[in-house]
């Protein structure tokens, strides 16, 4: 009984915790899209697409953890969580193909986009506030057993990076004219994505969800 009353603790956080990421992601997508057309910058675009990328990531676990939130039966919870686990795995290799396409693009094209204090803005915030909620939403992916929660995490880490990616080039670009820094770190970066994007899709077509062994 206590172990069933955790997890309903647990899945009310975890709602809370996808409410504050949509409404996040879409001030992030309007502000950064927004800065990223009237500053020329392909990245700061693309980190706004991205946002949206994370917003539909998002969405999805927020409906499959209401959908346990609601009370619904064992087979109705492992239905939202396969479907959800599909759509965060797709997401991850979007952002992949995003990543790369945006790195190649910005070394290719040698672009030297205009400051944005908008967009320097939303990536500091960005910065600070995605690592951690990646963080929160590890550790209740580990408790929940949720490999959707797993991967909607990896899309808070990748957002928070990019963010990083975007300050780093700003920067780097103003002090010593290293336009090419941020897209070098983007495919570094790359690296770890590719990784939890394999995983995320093993466990989506495994099947994997947290609800087999509750009782």
């Amino acid at each position: 009984m206590s172990t069933q009353t955790n997890r309903v603790t647990l899945v009310r956080v975890g709602v809370r915790v996808e409410v504050f990421t949509v409404l996040w992601m879409i001030v992030e997508a309007v502000v950064s899209i927004g800065a990223g057309v009237l500053a020329h910058s392909a990245l700061l675009t693309a980190f706004g697409i991205d946002s949206v990328v994370e917003l539909v990531s998002g969405a999805i676990l927020l409906w499959r953890l209401s959908v346990e939130a609601r009370g619904e039966d064992t087979r109705h919870i492992e239905q939202a969580e396969q479907r959800a686990a599909w759509v965060v795995a797709v997401s991850l290799a979007l952002l992949c193909v995003y990543v790369l396409v945006t790195a190649v693009y910005g070394l290719v094209s040698r672009s030297h986009p205009d400051s944005s204090l908008a967009g320097i803005a939303i990536s500091l915030a960005a910065l600070l506030v995605m690592p951690g909620l990646g963080v929160a939403k590890r550790r209740l992916a580990t408790r929940l057993d949720s490999a959707a929660l797993r991967g909607d995490a990896a899309s808070s880490f990748t957002c928070g990076y990019m963010a990083g990616a975007v300050l780093l080039g700003v920067g780097l670009n103003a002090l010593f004219g290293w336009w090419w820094a941020e897209d070098v770190a983007s495919l570094l970066f790359l690296f770890w994505l590719v990784g939890e994007t394999r995983e995320a899709l093993e466990e989506a077509r495994e099947g994997h969800g947290g609800d087999d062994d509750d009782n």
